[in-house]
């Protein structure tokens, strides 16, 4: 439970509206929710900003839709990442009010409740075509998290005008995504362009030499442009997580600090 929601049931208990009885059940409700085969951390929403996401990769649908539905139960979202195509077909059966984006092979129920609009400005930048199902992962994430997103595909160094042709949309972003594979070399150009931290993220799109994505990988973590970081070949979920988390302590500091701790907005990707 946020600070926010705790004095908003402390204002209702004032109130009249709302009994000691209902207020003890939420303050104690668990920590984890025990499913058997997972255990599912309810409180990381009050630690981290965002609740516990779920990994469909190596998981049963019905595993999935155990946790999605326990997170809901919980009042929380239920965000899931490398849903596959039977997982999906399985997910929406269950739930079809969920919102599903099988590019980017993501699931999203969200929690009951008012969204508020997106806030700062996250742009991902693909290199190829190719990238565009890890970059609509990050895309996805950032939205889901409360981030305004914008996304340019295709403009990758073999063509540098193709880039140059967003210098201003670039200039405007709080954080720019770059993905890339093949030599990686485009996050360095970005990052020469920008004033904003660059979150690079390298895919394993690429011929024999690319290794599967570590040639992209290396390049970008030798890259001579100071405000880029790295994440994992194909994070593209890791990504976004991390442009939303700084785009929103941007947006905190824009308010002069007025956030509670917790406090998000997703709007729907």
């Amino acid at each position: 439970m946020t600070r926010g929601e705790l004095l908003q049931l402390l204002a209702e208990v004032r109130a009249g509206t709302t009994d000691v009885e209902a207020v003890a059940a939420r303050l104690s409700e668990p920590a984890v929710g025990d499913l058997g085969f997972a255990t599912l951390d309810l409180h990381r929403r009050e630690r981290c900003g965002f609740p516990e996401v779920i990994l469909a990769e190596g998981k049963t649908a019905e595993w999935v839709e155990g946790a999605v539905r326990r997170l809901a139960e919980a009042g929380q979202d239920g965000f899931a990442t490398r849903v596959s195509a039977a997982q999906a077909e399985h997910l929406a059966r269950h739930f079809p009010q969920a919102e599903q984006d099988r590019l980017a092979r993501t699931l999203w129920l969200p929690a009951a409740g008012e969204r508020t609009p997106p806030a700062g400005s996250v742009l991902v930048v693909t290199a190829g075509t190719g990238d565009l199902p890890v970059a609509q992962e990050a895309a996805v994430t950032a939205r889901v998290m409360g981030a305004g997103v914008e996304l340019v595909a295709d403009v990758g160094v073999a063509g540098i005008h193709r880039v140059l042709r967003h210098r201003d949309r670039l200039a405007a972003a709080d954080v720019v995504v770059v993905v890339a594979g093949m030599d990686g070399a485009l996050p360095s150009v970005v990052g020469g362009l920008v004033d904003c931290p660059v979150i690079a993220c390298p895919t394993s799109i690429g011929y024999g030499a690319a290794f599967g994505g570590v040639a992209a990988l290396l390049t970008m973590l030798n890259s001579c442009s100071a405000g880029v970081a790295v994440v994992n070949i194909d994070a593209g979920f890791k990504a976004g997580y991390v442009a939303a988390l700084t785009v929103r302590k941007i947006e905190a500091a824009r308010r002069g600090g007025q956030r509670s701790p917790g406090e998000r907005g997703p709007s729907g990707p």
